[in-house]
């Protein structure tokens, strides 16, 4: 019950990141672009640490902690029918703590701290209030 619950939240999370993604990538293609109107898909940032979920948050000002472990990458191939260089299988990349925040709620993820991007863990669409508070021109 709880892995369905999981997924379904998952499915959620997913399915309005995309919708906010396309409606950006829609609102920056015209069809006078100089390459003829072409766009590439992309895929959702998501990370996975200690069986939790996280998205990436823009605009949000923090500091990279502690090293925490191995972070996983999930399986991205946004247009299954193509060959290109989708990221197919899960991959690898370093968390880190963010200062003044709970693990359970952000953590930091990248090779390197000085290249580390914010990812957080969402309630249903919620980004967590410890998080908002945090974010520039609040």
């Amino acid at each position: 019950m709880k892995a369905a619950l999981q997924a379904d939240r998952r499915r959620a999370v997913r399915m309005l990141l995309a919708a906010a993604a396309l409606s950006v990538s829609v609102a920056c293609t015209s069809p006078g672009d100089s390459d003829g109107g072409s766009s590439e898909s992309v895929c959702v940032f998501l990370v996975d640490y200690q069986n939790r979920e996280y998205s990436d948050v823009a605009n949000v000002d923090f500091t990279v902690g502690d090293k925490l472990g191995p972070a996983t990458l999930p399986p991205c191939d946004d247009t299954p029918n193509d060959d290109d260089d989708g990221r197919a299988a899960p991959s690898s990349t370093t968390a880190y703590a963010v200062e003044g925040l709970d693990p359970r709620i952000a953590i930091a993820v990248g090779e390197e701290p000085s290249e580390a991007r914010l990812v957080v863990v969402y309630s249903g669409t919620e980004i967590p209030p410890e998080v908002k508070k945090r974010i520039r021109g609040s």
